[in-house]
């Protein structure tokens, strides 16, 4: 069995089968981060190629400190900030009532044990691009408000007033989708 590091010169040198290997190995993992950035399936692939054909065109600057697992990761997530600036004209707010909490109590509890990962993930997916792109950014990837702002070109309090709303989001299409589940 081949070394990570193995495989890697073996792309550098041009070598097609190791490319394939990369790409086999990564890939699944890489789509689901492209379909948390994402609207749909179609926008996800596009999102994975394109982080592909960056990864292969840059991995000679992978120095082999840290995971190549996570260098992808950080390309991938690049390549969907890149489209997110490129589309910012796919902004969409929402209103959310204040009193919408009080309104419709839901427990983690009941999420937990009646929604599927599956089923988050497509909720997600339903936010408007740039709560969407905070959310993931926060919950997924770690980054601080201040890393967001300068990343999207936006102020720390955008950032976390979008991050406010986008939880709202969810939570009130996650309640829709238990009124769903119970009837």
């Amino acid at each position: 069995m081949k070394t990570q590091s193995e495989i890697i010169k073996r792309c550098l040198k041009g070598d097609e089968n190791a490319f394939s290997t990369i790409y086999h190995q990564y890939a699944s993992k890489m789509m689901v981060v492209c379909i948390r950035y994402s609207h749909d399936r179609e926008e996800a692939k596009d999102l994975l190629q394109e982080g592909f054909i960056r990864v292969f065109q840059h991995l000679n600057q992978f120095k082999g400190e840290g995971s190549f697992e996570g260098w992808i990761k950080r390309i991938i997530v690049n390549v969907a900030l890149e489209f997110y600036r490129k589309n910012t004209n796919q902004r969409q707010l929402y209103e959310i009532s204040s009193d919408y909490e009080e309104q419709h109590p839901i427990s983690s509890e009941d999420i937990l044990s009646n929604i599927h990962a599956r089923d988050l993930l497509n909720l997600v997916q339903k936010l408007p691009p740039t709560y969407r792109m905070i959310f993931n950014l926060y919950e997924f990837e770690g980054f601080k408000h201040q890393e967001i702002a300068n990343q999207l070109g936006i102020s720390e309090g955008t950032s976390k007033s979008n991050l406010f709303d986008a939880r709202k989001i969810l939570q009130r299409l996650v309640s829709e989708m238990m009124k769903e589940i119970k009837y």
